[in-house]
């Protein structure tokens, strides 16, 4: 007999500054009336649970907690934000094996209890834990996704706005491929409230087109390695980016967002999970969204899953 979802409960394994960030922003969401803090230090995750729920009468009524394995087994969604810091000057990339080693003593854990729900991986390099949480797990693929690109593109968006002093909820653009050093700002098919981003620029009195762009984009591309820079980590933005991924599942609202997501031909990329767009309900992956590319766009996409299919071919998973 199939295990029972709670569609009110959410479980988060991790407790570091994303992990905490993270139960503190679903907190104030209203998405879930329970929420379970794992974390390989348990008094960590007691202190956070007593910290975040010291608000609720700021907020609404929930039960957060501390525990273990047992008690994530009936959330609707998981998510994975252990693993270790990004390092000022290390890439995404570098963390990899350590964060595979980890992610080995955590998946066999959910899996193994008939977890019923949705695995997010948060943890970087997202699109390379993503696919180990999907071949760990042995899960369904709609039900193994991670925070991908949905920062990066909510970068994007905010530069852009900064740029062309415009509300960034206006601005409809996406990073798309690796979340990391290989990522493809998508240029061809941005704009805003429909007027092509060129032509709203020169209603702004940007002309400089080329030079804009490779700026723009190489912002969003280093904004994790300024903020590391700066303060150690990120973790503010990301907490917002899985508060939209929830919301999305819980309701059922079925956005279009650049997820890490198995690829099954889209762009005849296959064997990969890249950040990819895809609507996103309650069984997590509803469906791929094969959005149109340019040539150097689709070229460059290849590329950055070529890079994550090395990495992927050097892991051992045994």
């Amino acid at each position: 007999m199939a295990r029972a979802v709670d569609n009110r409960k959410v479980a988060i394994i991790g407790c570091g500054f994303v992990g905490s960030a993270t139960a503190f922003a679903l907190m104030q969401s209203g998405l879930f009336t329970e929420m379970v803090l794992v974390d390989v230090d348990r008094e960590r995750a007691e202190g956070e649970a007593l910290d975040i729920a010291h608000g609720m009468p700021f907020a609404g009524p929930m039960n957060i907690y501390a525990g273990d394995y047992d008690d994530v087994a009936d959330a609707a969604i998981v998510v994975v934000t252990a693993g270790a810091n990004q390092q000022p000057g290390e890439t995404r990339l570098d963390l990899v094996h350590k964060n595979v080693r980890i992610f080995k003593s955590i998946v066999p854990e959910i899996a193994r209890r008939d977890f019923p729900g949705i695995l997010l991986v948060v943890s970087n390099p997202v699109d390379i834990l993503t696919h180990v949480a999907l071949k760990l797990s042995g899960l369904p693929e709609n039900r193994v996704i991670g925070s991908g690109t949905v920062l990066d593109t909510a970068r994007f968006k905010y530069i852009l706005g900064e740029h062309l002093g415009v509300d960034p909820r206006n601005v409809h653009a996406r990073i798309i491929g690796e979340h990391g050093d290989s990522e493809i700002a998508v240029w061809s098919t941005a704009n805003v409230s429909g007027i092509p981003v060129n032509d709203f620029c020169e209603l702004r009195g940007h002309f400089e087109h080329e030079e804009a762009m490779e700026r723009i984009a190489e912002d969003v591309k280093n904004s994790a390695y300024e903020i590391i820079a700066k303060k150690k980590a990120t973790y503010y933005g990301i907490a917002m980016s899985v508060k939209r991924i929830c919301e999305a599942i819980v309701r059922d609202e079925k956005p279009i967002l650049p997820v890490s997501n198995y690829q099954h031909g889209v762009h005849d990329l296959n064997d990969v999970v890249l950040s990819m767009p895809a609507v996103v309900g309650k069984d997590g992956i509803e469906y791929q969204v094969p959005a149109p590319l340019s040539e150097g766009e689709l070229a460059r996409l290849h590329e950055s899953a070529d890079a994550l299919k090395k990495v992927m071919a050097e892991l051992d998973l045994g």
